[in-house]
This record gives C-alpha cells, structure tokens and sequence, in this order.
C-alpha cells in the first residue's frame, strides 16, 4: 500500500509539474502575435532637406543631392548665437554659369533691404530669408533639371566659404 501511494504521489507531481510547463510554453507563444513588420511608403516626389549655418560662416555640408523634378523643402537653421546683421545667413542656389565672387560683389551693393538678392534674383533658381542666430527659415522649390548647380550664402562676405554643391540626378 505505501508503494501504491509513492507511485501515486509521483505520477501526481508529474502530472502538476508538467501543466506548470504548458502554460510556460503558452505566454512564450503569445510575445509573437503582432510583430510583423509593415513598410512604409516613401513618396520620392517630395524630399525634406535640413542644414546649419554657424557663428564661423560654416554650413554642415558640402553637397546636396536630390532628384531632378523633386519638390523640396530646404529648411535652414542658423545655430549661432550672433545677430543677423552681424553673422546673417541664408541659402542661395545659383543658376549655372553663375560667377559666385561676382554675384558676391553684386549681394553686398544690393544690401540687406534686398536680403542681399542682387538684379531682382535673376541669377537665382531659389533662396531663403537671412536669418540671425537662433532663427530658422524654409524653403520650397522644384528641383531644376540634372546637373551640379552652386549654392552659397550671399551675406557680405560668406559665399567664399559658405557654399557647396546641389546635385541634382
């Protein structure tokens, strides 16, 4: 009789023992639901295009490059501390066959109460306000066609060092 009752405790732990298990197994198998993965759509005809201008004349990149006929946004931030008629800046993009120590020349005589925009913008595809430090501007144009297009900030001074590349591809 005190084998029968051994066997039937034991078997009665295996029993409880491995319910415990099951349920383990369960809670393991429910963490999966939900996560898979969904894409998110990418509308390529639309790019939003960050940079900075600093209190040393500097942009934080040399280079852009977009696709031609995109609609973008430029948005820039001025991360400095200085004021706008101080250390002002803004974004030009220049049509091609643009001289840009000329077009400089030519910002400084149009002055600040044309943003420093010589003739009326003529040699200009698009260009933001000047901004001063602490300030941010945007910008929304569509992308000329393919080729490498000049972009520089026209406050006296700058466009010899603030400038770079606009690909468009």
């Amino acid at each position: 009789m005190k084998l029968f009752k051994m066997t039937a405790l034991a078997l009665s732990l295996l029993v409880f023992a491995g319910c415990g298990e099951k349920e383990k197994k369960e809670e393991k198998e429910s963490v999966k639901i939900g996560t898979q993965k969904t894409e998110k759509k990418v509308d390529e005809s639309k790019i939003n295009i960050g940079i900075t201008g600093n209190d040393l004349m500097q942009y934080n990149t040399k280079e852009i490059k977009v696709k031609a006929g995109q609609e973008v946004t430029l948005t820039l931030r001025h991360i400095g501390q200085m004021d706008v008629q101080v250390m002002g800046h803004n974004f030009v993009l220049l049509k091609p066959g643009t001289e840009i120590p000329a077009f400089g020349i030519a910002a400084n005589e149009a002055g600040p109460e044309k943003g420093y925009i010589p003739n009326d913008g003529a040699d200009v595809i698009a260009h933001t306000d000047m901004i001063g430090g602490g300030q941010s501007t945007s910008i929304t144009f569509m992308a000329p066609e393919r080729g490498t297009y000049d972009f520089i900030c026209s406050f006296p001074g700058h466009s010899g060092i603030m400038k770079g590349k606009f690909i468009v591809e």
